[in-house]
């Protein structure tokens, strides 16, 4: 196997760890508080890379324009459902939800960009959306903890499925908005650096505002800090830095396949974490939320 393709591989591993992680602080750390976390351990990561390859350089005006409307949608709005989404459904079920960023990205190219659909890649949107009702289920109550795997056949509360669609659309927005910069030579490191600094600030203003209704009222731990700023690493940190090294090597509709083995990758983990193995449809239906992406992005 090539370098590039090994390199997605540990991309895909990498976020996978980082959602295992953030699922391990459901109920000891609010959603604006693990943001802020998530954020200020990114830019500082993210931004140290920058500084060292000169890619602050480079950077006009009229890009961080479009990287902060990147921000707004991909990190504000799509980090804090990401995480509410994973505290509400699970590690697993919020992998699987996040695989419609493919689809809703090549919609998104059809409507804005004025892109072709071709009937192969309609034939892949149909597969991830079936991939995702065989192994998440319709929704249904949410009666059962998120910690745990949900099962399918409609466990799933609502408020995790509608949280996983909207993270996946934001997540689809940023890339969207952050097109033009990047295809102007923007360098990633910098990019994210940007990206994740104003959600820093942003966050920042979150907590100082005088509103009872987003205060953590969870105690501080250093150990909680630990996890939240380890997540940050392996998902932002270390996942998108082997991201971005396959993409600079390798095809990039292979690597966006291979990175997207996130729904697959994290069921052994979870099989490790409760001792107990996923059912059968949760391995059928994540292979075909993948494969359904290969087939939009090749």
């Amino acid at each position: 196997m090539f370098l590039s393709e090994l390199l997605a591989l540990g991309a895909a591993t990498c976020i996978a760890m980082s959602g295992m992680l953030i699922n391990e602080l459901n109920g000891k750390v609010g959603l604006f508080r693990l943001a802020l976390w998530q954020m200020t351990a990114a830019v500082i990561m993210t931004g140290t890379v920058s500084v060292i390859l000169g890619g602050w350089r480079h950077v006009e005006a009229w890009h961080v324009g479009y990287l902060a409307a990147s921000s707004l949608f991909g990190i504000m709005i799509a980090s804090t459902t990401y995480f509410a989404a994973i505290y509400a459904a699970g590690a697993r079920v919020t992998a699987l939800l996040f695989s419609l960023t493919s689809p809703f990205a090549l919609l998104l190219g059809y409507l804005v960009l004025g892109e072709t659909i071709s009937l192969r890649q309609s034939g892949g949107v149909a597969l991830v959306l079936a991939g995702i009702v065989l192994a998440v289920g319709l929704p249904g109550k949410p009666g059962i903890h998120a910690k745990h795997p949900v099962k399918p056949g409609g466990n799933v509360p609502w408020r995790g499925v509608v949280l996983g669609i909207i993270t996946a659309l934001g997540q689809a927005l940023g890339s969207l908005c952050a097109r033009p910069a990047m295809a102007a030579g923007v360098e990633p490191f910098t990019a994210m650096a940007i990206r994740s600094g104003l959600a820093a600030l942003f966050f920042i203003v979150i907590a100082l505002l005088p509103i009872a209704a987003l205060k953590d009222r969870q105690s501080f731990a250093w150990r909680h800090l630990g996890l939240g700023v380890a997540a940050s690493f392996f998902g932002t940190g270390l996942g998108m830095s082997l991201l971005m090294a396959a993409l600079a090597q390798g095809n990039v509709g292979i690597v966006s396949t291979l990175s997207s083995m996130t729904p697959v990758v994290i069921l052994p983990m979870l099989w490790v974490r409760t001792g107990k193995p996923p059912a059968a449809t949760a391995w059928i239906g994540a292979a075909l939320a993948v494969i359904g992406t290969a087939l939009i992005s090749l």
